[in-house]
């Protein structure tokens, strides 16, 4: 029986790789303040975003068909903005019937669902690109130098650390689950029981894995705070940027504002 949680972080010697965790960090949260902020219909300028981050993905050397598959996972949530297609008032495409009630599939729904998907593709690409090409304490520390608050740095740093923590109780509640399941030998009969047994064996390790992490969680906060924790990452001093770094930020955050200014002149 094994969980693997691993740090999507991949080590390489690539151009991301290579450049700046705070030029990363602002580029990136740009680029995703500039797809949330393109007009509806803007299908241009969303191939344009798009263009933009293959190109990042190429100098990431993480491979495009990587990158693609992690991005796809973000997907499923984009169904919550499925009501939109027949919510929003425009030219109809299609009309079901249901009882007294009648659905109107619009056109102006059917854009704006898809705008919606391509935003959080998008968004959620150039998010693994980040992640998967910085270390997470550089994160960190890029965070604070751009001056995100210590409270939340501080939150994204225990979430981080503390799932490995809860992946390793996970692990040992199933595998004292595994030693306590006999095998009966017999071909096609699952070991552990019944149905009903095997669900209140997992409805009894969800609570023992919140009482495990609650007690976990508070020893390791005693210890963090024995150990002179107060809250701020530390690091060695963070190195002024270079100008080839502000170079590429400034370039970078020009082109976003081009596309936003190009988007909004034409479809707004």
């Amino acid at each position: 029986m094994h969980i693997h949680f691993a740090d999507p972080y991949r080590a390489g010697t690539s151009v991301l790789h290579e450049l700046d965790a705070r030029v990363k960090f602002v580029l990136v949260i740009a680029f995703i303040l500039t797809t949330a902020l393109t007009p509806v219909g803007a299908w241009p300028v969303y191939v344009l975003l798009l263009s933009l981050v293959l190109s990042a993905t190429l100098l990431s050397d993480l491979g495009i068909g990587h990158v693609l598959k992690r991005a796809s996972l973000a997907l499923p949530f984009v169904l919550a903005a499925l009501p939109l297609l027949f919510t929003v008032e425009g030219r109809p495409l299609l009309v079901i019937p249901i009882a007294a009630w009648t659905l109107t599939f619009t056109a102006e729904g059917l854009a704006r669902f898809a705008s919606i998907a391509l935003k959080s593709w998008l968004s959620v690409q150039a998010a693994i690109i980040l992640v998967e090409s910085t270390p997470f304490t550089q994160l960190l520390i890029a965070m604070r130098a751009v001056k995100v608050p210590r409270l939340l740095v501080a939150i994204f740093s225990l979430m981080w650390r503390y799932l490995f923590v809860l992946a390793d109780e996970v692990l040992r509640l199933l595998r004292a689950r595994a030693s306590r399941s006999g095998h009966s030998g017999e071909p096609g009969k699952r070991p552990g029981g019944t149905l009903v047994w095997r669900a209140q064996v997992t409805g009894g390790m969800a609570g023992n894995l919140f009482l495990r992490s609650f007690e976990r969680g508070d020893r390791i906060y005693v210890a963090m705070l024995a150990r002179g924790y107060d809250g701020e990452v530390r690091s060695f001093a963070v190195p002024p940027l270079t100008v080839a770094h502000w170079i590429v930020l400034g370039a970078g955050l020009a082109v976003l504002g081009l596309l936003l200014a190009f988007a909004y002149l034409i479809w707004s």
